[in-house]
């Protein structure tokens, strides 16, 4: 009863006109800014973090809190319409929302990724309100052994999720990982592989290595073949799904929304572990996995 009460007067409060008017203004934002490629939703949020200031302390994290959803859904816009992430979750939509894209369908990978998202963003708080406590204690009983198996998991999911060659894949796991070895040592603080270049103390960039693997890789495959260049220069149309994408896409965002809840409990996993794990286990799962790296409506929706 307790737990009714606090949503209700949270609902109270966040329903009020006035509020919901700085959720909108915060989405709009977050999105427009959040479209533009490597931004991230947390970048989006220190750039706009100023803009709430003079605002009531409430109505400050309503803002904050649409602009970074705002943000997040604009990673995927970009993603799906360019094949370029906006931030490290979003990689797994390229996978088929750009395939869609390129098949004239990309106003219903825009709509499945909108509402997948919204859906799972609303059913994920509703069971962070509920479970918080015995949820974050079973957070806190996650150890070495527990986050290297997470990880081991990761990359299964990579090899998985990878088509063509298993040995090219191998490979570029491999280089991931030692791109990732490239930066600060966060037991020792000593720096590894920086070369005395100040810059690669942080490590990779996300947005340099996206823009590279994604961005530039796209646009030079497309200057390479004149025939086969893809520029969407009509409005994009028919943003409502069918019934038959409804049918298809439903059970993909309730796994998915399942999935996520589960490991977004734990510290340090993030979005993309979600993402990369729901894509794999639709993949697995999926009556038309043969379609999957070229445009299932599946792929985008979990």
């Amino acid at each position: 009863m307790d737990l009714i009460e606090h949503l209700g007067l949270g609902f109270s409060t966040a329903l009020t006109l006035q509020n919901v008017g700085y959720c909108f203004l915060g989405c709009v934002l977050g999105t427009l800014i959040g479209v533009l490629p490597g931004i991230g939703p947390l970048a989006t949020i220190a750039m706009l973090l100023p803009v709430t200031y003079t605002l009531p302390p409430v109505a400050a994290l309503i803002m904050l809190a649409g602009i970074y959803y705002g943000a997040q859904y604009g990673g995927s816009t970009t993603a799906i319409l360019v094949n370029l992430p906006g931030e490290s979750s979003s990689v797994v939509t390229t996978i088929d929302g750009y395939q869609m894209a390129r098949r004239g369908r990309a106003g219903v990978a825009l709509a499945t990724a909108g509402l997948g998202s919204f859906f799972a963003g609303c059913v994920s708080t509703l069971i962070l309100a509920a479970f918080a406590t015995p949820l974050s204690e079973l957070a806190f009983k996650f150890g070495p052994a527990e986050y290297f198996s997470l990880m081991v998991l990761g990359l299964i999911g990579a090899v998985v999720l990878a088509s063509g060659s298993l040995p090219k894949a191998v490979s570029m796991i491999v280089l991931g990982l030692l791109l990732g070895l490239v930066g600060t040592d966060v037991n020792s603080g000593a720096a590894r592989f920086s070369f005395d270049v100040p810059e690669l103390t942080d490590g990779v960039d996300f947005v340099a290595l996206a823009m590279g693997m994604f961005g530039f890789a796209e646009i030079i495959a497309n200057l390479e073949q004149k025939e086969n260049r893809e520029t969407f220069t009509d409005h994009v149309t028919n943003l409502w799904p069918s019934r038959a994408d409804f049918r298809r896409m439903i059970p993909a965002v309730l796994r998915g929304t399942a999935l996520g809840s589960v490991l977004g409990i734990l510290p340090g996993g993030g979005a993309a572990l979600a993402s990369f794990a729901a894509y794999s286990l639709e993949k697995k799962t999926s009556k038309y996995s043969s379609e999957f790296g070229k445009g299932a409506i599946e792929g985008v929706a979990g």
